[in-house]
């Protein structure tokens, strides 16, 4: 029996969702996505060492 292909709005649902998470974090350092992790994780001191990481050097 043949699949029900999804509908047009689901389709544009989807894209819609995966083009809030593309511009999310598309080019962002695995570093600064690690540090949202770990305040995400309450784990606020590590985030803030590896924030230290990140910062330009001058």
């Amino acid at each position: 029996m043949a699949q029900r292909r999804p509908s047009k709005d689901v389709l544009t649902q989807q894209r819609d969702q995966l083009n809030r998470c593309w511009h999310q974090y598309c080019d962002i350092d695995p570093l600064i996505l690690r540090t949202r992790l770990l305040r995400r994780q309450g784990r606020w001191r590590l985030a803030r060492g590896v924030d230290q990481e990140v910062l330009p050097i001058i």
